[in-house]
């Protein structure tokens, strides 16, 4: 399981442990939060064809399908 802080996952580096359309580095382009400032959701876009996707946060902590950093 991947350890994280949401409020620093924006301009964060993933790579999906199987990658799916030749989309395999990721970059977090925005964050999406309540009244409160808590982290809800991220926009996850893929390097190579700038296809964006939102998701939970906690999408990122399954470290069978997510790798920090770009490997």
């Amino acid at each position: 399981m991947n350890r994280l802080n949401p409020r620093k996952l924006l301009l964060s580096k993933w790579t999906a442990a199987s990658p799916q359309h030749r989309e395999k580095h990721f970059l977090v382009t925005e964050l999406f939060c309540d009244e409160e400032g808590t982290v809800l959701e991220i926009e996850l876009q893929a390097v190579m064809t700038k296809r964006s996707q939102k998701l939970p946060w906690q999408t990122l902590q399954n470290d069978q399908s997510w790798k920090m950093g770009w490997k």
